[in-house]
């Protein structure tokens, strides 16, 4: 036995030799990762004014980099700014109350504020950049003295996390994109606010302005602290028309309350309805729709897989409701739109689908999209269905998944999926989660009638208090991209 020792004795010292060699430098990223946090946390942060406003900017670390601007009380907005392991929070403090009182009294004075406010974003960032190297590297060295008690393994994880910051910085500029501030996500309550950063038409125009949209940003938050607690009205633009896409609504009856208040403050001009009103469609819930008339627009509607015949024969004697299928469309607030009702009835979830129908009904719409006048905007429930319009229409708009999703396909037809405006109903309760109750406000060009923005509102599901208002741009309004199709092009 003893001849044989040797033999394993050598395997098993070069093993634990590796496991300690290891654990040695997972000690050290330990170290250089809590010093360099621990740096940031006491002393990375600048303070500097901000055109009227006086911020604290401070630099975090995060899995998703982006900007995020703490404008309290009012709220939030968070900008996809960059991707990098460090997120840049940017706080709000004060107004210096005779520059800001000056600003509102004299708007013209945003043609020179945009080129000071780029100036002392850019000031107080390189501040920041500085103070954060020192930030980083005086944590780790300090925290690799108390661990190691050796000044050479100290200065190493100085080092090392100056590099880590240095290489975060480095992607941090790579990625970013100043385009981002047309793009925000509200939150608390200026996402009560749609109008902050301008109207639909305005974000297109001015896209590639950077320094004038944070100007305008800045002024808007300006004006917002100088009413305090009373939030702006929305001002309607009479170039732009407002559409609310619905969807998914299961029941809930909470979901009438929220559209009639979406159509007010957004002032809207057509509620747009996926289907998936109803639960099972039966008679029983038909009194479920009676609040339709009251929401305070025309109400465009199809036919889900949860919506029985009866239900669309109801709707249909309903005042101020505009059923769409087999291709029927109608022309509301100048645009035209489309539909298809579900042609499957499975309100029983155990029931199956029949293969291909989905895809049938969606080119008997397209059929009827290139017979037919031109429309702007098609409506179906099923994405599935959705596809088989590609090139026939700008813009199609579906439900059916209880998530959004949106892209535009290989004919250039824009695909918007809604999630749930219900929040999935009663299957809210039976996830470890609630589902988040999700509607859109699409904006729309009056004269050329192409979507041109739309604001994803997301709300907290059942027993959840959170709302989240987030702009988008169509990029194919975007300066030097291709349009997309015109109504009912033929396809090649």
């Amino acid at each position: 036995m003893s001849a044989h020792a040797p033999g394993h004795t050598a395997p098993m010292a070069r093993l634990q030799d590796s496991l300690t060699r290891w654990r040695g430098a997972l000690g050290m990223v330990a170290v250089v990762l809590a010093g360099a946090w621990l740096g940031l946390l006491v002393v990375g942060n600048v303070r500097t004014s901000v055109g009227p406003m006086d911020t604290t900017m401070t630099l975090r670390p995060s899995l998703t980099g982006g900007t995020k601007i703490n404008v309290s009380p009012l709220g939030a907005l968070s900008l996809d700014t960059h991707t990098a392991p460090v997120r840049l929070d940017v706080n709000v403090d004060q107004l210096d109350p005779v520059r800001s009182q000056a600003l509102v009294d004299h708007p013209e004075r945003i043609s020179g504020l945009q080129d000071e406010i780029a100036g002392d974003v850019s000031h107080g960032a390189l501040d920041l950049a500085v103070r954060s190297c020192a930030a980083v590297v005086t944590g780790a060295t300090a925290l690799g003295l108390a661990v190691y008690r050796r000044p050479r393994r100290a200065l190493l994880a100085g080092g090392l996390a100056l590099s880590l910051l240095t290489a975060s910085g480095a992607t941090a500029y790579a990625t970013f994109d100043p385009e981002s501030v047309l793009e925000p996500r509200y939150s608390g309550l200026l996402s009560s606010a749609p109008s902050l950063v301008g109207d639909a038409r305005g974000i297109v125009t001015d896209f590639d302005v950077y320094q004038q949209e944070l100007a305008r940003l800045v002024t808007n938050v300006t004006k917002l602290y100088d009413v305090t607690s009373t939030l702006p009205a929305y001002r309607p633009d009479p170039t732009t028309v407002r559409v609310l896409h619905v969807s998914d609504i299961h029941l809930n009856p909470a979901s009438w309350k929220i559209v009639a208040s979406l159509v007010e403050q957004y002032d809207v001009g057509v509620i747009v309805d996926s289907g998936d009103t109803m639960d099972h469609g039966s008679a029983a819930e038909n009194a479920f729709l009676d609040a339709i008339p009251d929401l305070g627009a025309p109400y465009v509607w199809v036919r889900g897989n949860h919506d029985s015949l009866g239900t669309q024969r109801y709707l249909e004697r309903m005042r101020g409701v505009h059923v769409l299928d087999n291709g029927r469309a109608v022309t509301l607030a100048g645009l035209r739109f489309a539909g298809m009702g579900d042609p499957e009835y499975t309100p029983d979830r155990t029931a199956p689908r029949e293969k291909g129908v989905q895809e049938a009904a969606g080119r008997r719409l397209a059929g009827a999209l290139r017979l037919g006048p031109p429309a702007d905007v098609a409506v179906v429930h099923e994405p599935a269905a959705a596809r088989q319009v590609d090139g026939t229409v700008p813009l199609v708009l579906a439900g059916h998944l209880h998530h959004r999703e949106t892209e535009v396909m290989k004919k250039g037809t824009r695909l918007r999926v809604e999630g749930s405006t219900g929040g999935s109903g009663l299957r809210a309760v039976e996830g470890k989660t609630p589902d988040p109750i999700e509607a859109s406000i699409l904006y729309f060009d009056r004269d050329s009638r192409r979507l041109q923005a739309w604001d994803e509102i997301r709300l907290g599901g059942l027993g959840e208090t959170t709302a989240e208002v987030s702009r988008h741009l169509a990029p194919e309004n975007k300066p030097a991209t291709p349009p997309s199709p015109s109504p009912s092009s033929p396809t090649p």
